[in-house]
């Protein structure tokens, strides 16, 4: 069997799941893997076959989608011309997390596509949804990759279709500790907000993972660096707490790893706003915006309630079922 398992690359959330779920396809079937989008930080430990521009969100420095540069840096013609000449006519199998070439490659031939998303899960009856806006999101998260049979994932898993967080094996593996500094990852945060704000908690040691800075520097009880995989795991398994998007991956592992969790969603991102409401539900602090949050963010760096969630390790199972299904 021939697969093409197709990433996007816009934030990192995709890519670190990658890690677990390439590795493990490769053992099963001949793979080869496919990446598309301009906002990805992460370098992926193995090959890529097909690197596209795609289509991508540009993330701004006020806490949301900077849209007139996402509109400035969009390739229409481009993105076009990869879903026309994008071979998937060469493969028994399309896995798709979430990867708009790909996906309409698929639908333009015909094809079938399996998506395999954490956004395949976020519209699920059972998942919590914002009271207000959803039309347009909806849209977004319906059109945006359409796939012809859909897996997801989900803080729990919601059906047999839906299914509970991968959690990479080196955060599966790793020894956790807790020690003082608590690891912060807001990519549409500017540095300098983020020290106008975190600064006035000067007795915590904040390290910060900025996708601003092209090298390490420190300032006053901060630590702020470019994003790298190996240099986030590090800070984030022997962190006290972390404070960051409201993604999922991120959100899920410091659920797993009983780490004290405090999220922002990114604004004018649908996803992350309905990732906001379920961890709000299950008790998780979320802010509306970084700024004006000094005496919020005070009070939870004091407060000792913290979740821990087993997550099993179904990733392979969960490969193997999707696999059989389409035979």
């Amino acid at each position: 069997m021939k697969i093409l398992y197709a990433i996007q690359g816009t934030g990192n959330g995709h890519l670190a799941r990658a890690t677990e779920i390439v590795p493990i396809l490769k053992q099963m079937a001949d793979t080869d893997v496919l990446v598309s989008g301009i906002q990805g930080d992460l370098k992926l430990p193995f090959e890529v076959d097909y690197q596209l521009f795609g289509l991508s969100f540009i993330f701004g420095k006020k806490g949301g989608v900077n849209f007139a540069e996402t509109l400035k840096r969009a390739r229409p013609l481009r993105l076009l011309n990869d879903i026309y000449r994008l071979p998937v006519q060469r493969y028994d199998l399309i896995l798709c997390d979430f990867e708009p070439v790909t996906a309409w490659a698929c639908r333009l031939r015909k094809k079938a596509c399996i998506g395999i998303s954490h956004q395949n899960a976020v519209l699920h009856p059972d998942a919590p949804l914002p009271s207000k806006s959803i039309g347009l999101g909806k849209f977004i998260l319906n059109n945006y990759a359409p796939s012809t049979k859909k897996y997801g994932f989900h803080f729990r898993a919601l059906d047999e279709f839906n299914f509970t967080p991968v959690i990479r094996s080196n955060i599966r593996q790793a020894k956790v500790t807790s020690r003082e500094h608590f690891a912060v990852y807001l990519p549409a945060y500017s540095d300098q907000e983020i020290i106008d704000v975190l600064g006035s908690s000067p007795t915590t040691k904040w390290a910060v993972f900025s996708k601003h800075c092209k090298q390490a520097y420190e300032q006053d009880n901060l630590t702020i660096e470019p994003v790298s995989l190996v240099n986030f795991t590090k800070s984030f398994t022997s962190c006290k707490g972390i404070l960051c998007t409201a993604g999922f991956e991120t959100p899920a592992e410091a659920l797993f790893m009983g780490k004290k969790l405090c999220v922002i969603p990114i604004k004018n991102q649908f996803e992350q706003v309905c990732n906001a409401d379920f961890l709000e539900a299950m008790g998780i602090l979320v802010l509306p915006e970084l700024r004006n949050q000094h005496s919020k963010i005070k009070a939870w760096l004091s407060e000792n309630h913290i979740q821990q969630i087993e997550y099993p390790d179904k990733t392979k199972e969960i490969l193997e079922t999707i696999l059989a299904s389409d035979r």
